[in-house]
Order: C-alpha cells, then structure tokens, then sequence
C-alpha cells in the first residue's frame, strides 16, 4: 500500500440495496469498519416503499453490537422508546402454564456437575421447584424487575443478561445518523435493472428510476422478502422449511400500552400458532403468527384483536412468509442480509440477531477484487449451519407443545430434521447437550425449553446418586431463596426506566445482591 491509499485489488465500492433495519445496521457497522481505508459506502433505498418492521423484540447480542459502534444502552434506549427484556415468557404452550427463557443461567453446579441433573432428581422426587425459580434472569423478567447484571457475578446464581426491545423503526432511523457521520452515502431511488458482467456473472452496476448507473465491488443485498440482487438478478434457490415450520403469516398491529410494562416478551399459543405482546415505552407491539393450512385470515384477525389489551391505533397488518433460508447467503460478488438471506419466525426474537451475526462474520471475511472462493464458501457454510440450528430450536417449542388441536397435533406428528432428533435424543438418554459449532442458542437455553415443559430426561448424571434427595432439597431451596431475595431487592422495570432516562433520583439498591 502506498502513502495511506488502498490495497492492490482492496474493494473500493460497496453498494447496500436496501434500507430498513438491515441495511442501516449494515451501513453503520461496515462505516465504522472501513472508515479511514478510503472505501465508499453507498446505501441506496426507496422512501416510496415501506419495511416490515415487525421485529421489536431482541436478544443481548444487540447490546454488543452497538456498543461496539461506541453508542451505550442509555443511548439507544432513549432513542429508540426502548424498554429492557429479560427474557420471553410462553404461556399456554402447555395448557394453564406459563415459564420464562431467560437469557442467563439455571442454579448452581455440584460436584463439577451440571445443575440440571440435581434439579431433574429432585424434580422426580417431587423435592424442587419449576426450574425457573432457580435462575436471577427468570424471575426478575417474571417479577417485572431489571437491573444491570453485576460486571464481575461471584457465582453462577447471579448470571443474567439482559436485551432491548425497541421500535424497529427508530432504531433503522438511529443507524442511519450513525452511519451518515461516517460517510455513507444515501440515494432515495428506485433500482429499475441490475447489471450482470457477461463473463463472470457478478454484479456491475445497478440503474436507477432517473437512469443514473451506480457500480460497485461488492453488493449487499438487503432488499426483503423480494431479494432483488440474490435472488432475481443472481437467481440463488431458496430452501422451503414450510414443512417443519408450519406458520407462513402474521397479522401485526400496534396499540396504546395498559399498566406497567413487563421486562420480557410475552408469546401465548393460540389455535394455529402463536401470538406476541411486546412493550415499548409509549405503545405496545401485537402480532399473530399463523398458519393459512389451518386458520383463515378472519380467524387468526380476529383472534389477535380479541386478545389485544390496549386500543388498537392502527388496522392490522398482514404479513406473508416462507420460513426458510437462501441456498446460499453469498453468492458472486453479493452478500445478502436480513429477509433476503431467509426467514424464521420470530418466536425467539432471532431475526435482527441474526443480522448482527451476517455482518459480524463479513467483516471477519471481508474479501478482496478477487472474492476467493475458500472466503464465500466459510461464509455460507457458517450462514447454513447457524439457520439450521436456529429453526430447530424454533422447531423444539412446537414439538413438545400439549396443547390441542389440528395445528397442534400436525406438529407433534412431522418428522424432525436428524439435527434436532439427535439433540433430544441425547437429552432423553442422558440429559446432555449437543453442542454445534455457530449456533445462537446454547445449553442454558435449550435446558429453559425442555425445564419449561418438564420434558425430563430417562437418566441423568450418575454421579448425582452420591447425593441423596434428602440432602438436595435444602441446598436447592437455599438456591431458590438467594434468587427470591435478591429479586425483591431488585429495581422494578419502571424504576430502572427512570434511571436509564437520569428522570429520576437512583432507585432502591440498584446493584443486585449476591445469591448466596
């Protein structure tokens, strides 16, 4: 490199199709990356046509991936009417229960051996309480408490972390200042051809409305469901998982917001899936996953505003899907993000996690001119597995759901994908986890689902036979009684709100007590 220029063959232009909440992320990160080399960042979106937008809830890799761009909670928070999610709370996927995944731990290890094996051997005995009551994370988001989790926690009790959920909206609009601070340059146009080079297949340029010709290196394709650069100009198939994921629409719709907001997302089972109730700081977020082979759109309209709690301050709006992935993510000189990469529903609030996780793996990868193939190849192998995991974890809820039903019972009865078959396998041998590489979830949460369900394992740990239940019981109520006073002494949602706001003096005992 000379004098401060750019690289031989260093890319020099990229261009993002596409605005909303993935092409700004996009734009954010990757100005933030690039700054200083020289390449130009162009972002080219359409104000005549609207996003989805429906995703409002998140997972705590959102924290890291603004802090990484210097902007802190108090920030984002403020900006985007946020409020704090501990973790989703699922009601009636068993009949007359509800339980929380949170994002953090369950109980204290033994012996070097996981917790769960003792609580499964108590749990057996009629000795323990539902699994949730031994993780901080569970019960602050039940309690509708949330606090900062303790920079240094002095035992596993105290592991939590914590998410946001947010207007998507707001949040695009956040990136986008962002981004334009550092140098993105934003064309509001319609793209009415893209232009292919006759020899290699790549991308060379896109036309827009006006005629003006934009070009570039590299392409990212964050254009929705249509896939414009991925999917029409480059032609790359998509993989239907509609016949493990038997939701393909949603009714969405936003209304005034009743009592105090929870610190976590509320998922309830309805007839033919499931609906979300989502807390914002002016408003709430309502929506209705369904599947069209089991329940009309009246039906499942009809069904949403029957359990809305707040005024309805707008029509719903309806949504259409296939849940699947790209057969691959990046394809030529073309990385696509967001809906044009594929779609999950959003039972798990993966959809913008697994934006991050797309960006955060080009930048790790980010190619030069020549675009070698061992790069695209290491990027679609990593896209593919995560998605895949990622769909069985969403895939997990629906096939240990009881509850009744046509909808119900076709999900109990599909063949699993060997992946999944093979992980609860496992666990019902011998209450052990899989680990893959590149998967969102980890066993902590797999261990929410399956406690939540009290799908047990056959057998567990055999060093736990060293400890008799009349031993277990009193170290796991010791557990459940750390968890419970340090909640009580714990921050109500709303209080930690004024605090993030600086509207209000510091809130009673703002650091969490240590569980003993």
């Amino acid at each position: 490199m000379k004098d401060g220029g750019m690289a031989s063959g260093a890319i020099e232009r990229v261009v993002i199709v596409g605005g909303g909440t993935a092409g700004w992320m996009a734009a954010a990160a990757l100005g933030s990356y690039l700054a200083g080399t020289g390449t130009r960042i162009t972002l080219i979106e359409s104000s005549e046509i609207g996003t989805i937008g429906v995703g409002e809830a998140t997972i705590p890799t959102i924290r890291r991936f603004y802090a990484s761009l210097g902007m802190t909670d108090a920030e984002v928070m403020r900006a985007c009417e946020a409020t704090a999610k501990l973790g989703i709370r699922f009601v009636d996927w068993k009949p007359g229960t509800s339980f929380v995944h949170p994002f953090g731990r369950f109980g204290q290890d033994l012996r070097g051996i996981d917790f769960h094996h003792f609580w499964a051997k108590a749990r057996a005995a009629g000795q323990a309480a539902p699994l949730e009551e031994y993780s901080l994370g569970a019960m602050l988001a039940r309690e509708g408490h949330a606090s900062v989790p303790l920079p240094n926690p002095p035992s596993q009790l105290s592991i939590f972390d914590w998410a946001l959920h947010f207007d998507a909206a707001l949040f695009a609009a956040h990136m986008r200042s962002f981004a334009e601070r550092s140098g993105v340059t934003r064309i509001d146009a319609k793209i009415t051809d893209v232009s292919l080079d006759g020899e290699t297949g790549f991308i060379e340029a896109v036309t827009l409305g006006s005629g003006e010709r934009i070009e570039g290196d590299l392409f990212i394709d964050c254009s929705g469901f249509r896939g414009l650069l991925i999917g029409e100009a480059l032609g790359v198939g998509y993989q239907d998982w509609s016949h493990w994921l038997l939701c393909d629409g949603a009714f969405a719709v936003q209304s005034e917001r009743v009592g105090l907001p929870p610190s976590c997302t509320t998922v309830t089972a309805r007839t033919a899936g499931w609906q979300w109730r989502i807390p914002l700081r002016s408003r709430e977020g309502n929506g209705i996953v369904f599947s069209s082979s089991f329940q009309s759109d009246d039906e499942a309209r009809a069904e949403l505003l029957a359990h809305v709690p707040g005024k309805p301050t707008m029509e719903p709006r309806r949504l259409r899907f296939t849940p699947g992935r790209r057969d691959v993510a990046w394809a030529k000189n073309c990385v696509s993000l967001g809906l044009a990469s594929g779609f999950l529903e959003p039972l798990e609030s993966t959809s913008i996690a697994l934006i991050e996780t797309g960006i955060e793996r080009l930048k790790q990868l980010f190619p030069d001119k020549g675009f070698d193939p061992a790069v695209i190849a290491e990027y679609n192998i990593q896209c593919a597995e995560e998605m895949e995991r990622v769909r069985d974890f969403i895939i997990l809820h629906y096939t240990l759901s009881t509850r009744e039903g046509p909808f119900w019972q076709a999900c109990r009865e599909m063949r699993l994908p060997d992946t999944l078959a093979a992980k609860m396998e496992l666990w019902r041998a011998r209450g052990a986890f899989i680990r893959y590489r590149w998967e969102m979830f980890h066993p902590a949460s797999w261990l929410a689902i399956y406690g939540g369900f009290e799908h047990l394992p056959e057998r567990i740990d055999p060093g736990v036979a060293a400890v008799s239940v009349a031993e277990l019981a009193p170290a796991l109520e010791q557990m459940r009684a750390a968890v419970a006073r340090t909640v009580s002494d714990t921050p109500t949602h709303e209080e930690f709100l004024a605090t993030v706001d600086g509207a209000a003096a510091e809130p009673r005992n703002q650091s969490l007590r240590t569980p003993a």
